[in-house]
């Protein structure tokens, strides 16, 4: 039998670090979903957390990055609503809705190679995208949570305003810029 060396970390970590960082990566996805930039109706903004999460869901484990990112969507978008005004109170829920299963599918690729990581962060991007596109096409058309169809639009066209969410892959490149420069220090973790 073969003894481990004390210094090198155990191939998995121990849940006291994925529950830090579960937590940290929470809040820097709340404060980065809170720190938005402001669009006018349907959209109402766009968040910088997306660097973060796509990011995350290769750096650590599927069930920390889907963690992170389904709560600290949440807490941003409840802030957004809340405080902010504007959007529906269906919104957070809609922000887990899109945002956490995206983790699942970068942690599928990460291991891949950069193509394929690449290709799942697309991939990833356009799930949010019809996340939000098909749930908000139904929302206007059964008219729930305060989804209102403005004269002259069909609830087609107004979820249709949903693409606009395609702006996200702008965020990969960062992305791939945090996984490179933190990779090393997710090893020393305990995270493949």
């Amino acid at each position: 039998m073969v003894a481990e060396k004390p210094d090198q970390p155990s191939r998995r970590p121990g849940r006291s670090i994925a529950l830090a960082l579960t937590a940290v990566f929470s809040a820097t996805i709340a404060v980065a979903t809170i720190f938005s930039i402001p669009l006018p109706p349907p959209l109402y903004e766009i968040t910088w957390a997306p660097a973060i999460y796509l990011a995350l869901g290769a750096l650590t484990d599927p069930v920390t990055a889907f963690a992170a990112t389904g709560f600290g969507s949440f807490v941003g978008e409840a802030f957004n609503v809340s405080f902010k005004g504007g959007g529906s109170p269906i919104y957070p829920a809609g922000m887990v809705w899109a945002r956490a299963p995206e983790v699942l599918i970068i942690a599928w690729a990460k291991n891949k190679g950069n193509k394929a990581l690449v290709l799942a962060m697309v991939a990833a991007t356009v799930y949010e995208t019809l996340a939000f596109f098909f749930s908000d096409w139904y929302f206007y058309t059964a008219g729930l949570f305060q989804y209102q169809v403005t004269p002259g639009y069909s609830p087609l066209v107004l979820a249709s305003f949903d693409f606009g969410t395609l702006a996200d892959l702008a965020y990969i490149p960062v992305a791939l810029a945090v996984i490179r420069a933190a990779r090393p220090s997710f090893k020393r973790l305990g995270f493949d």
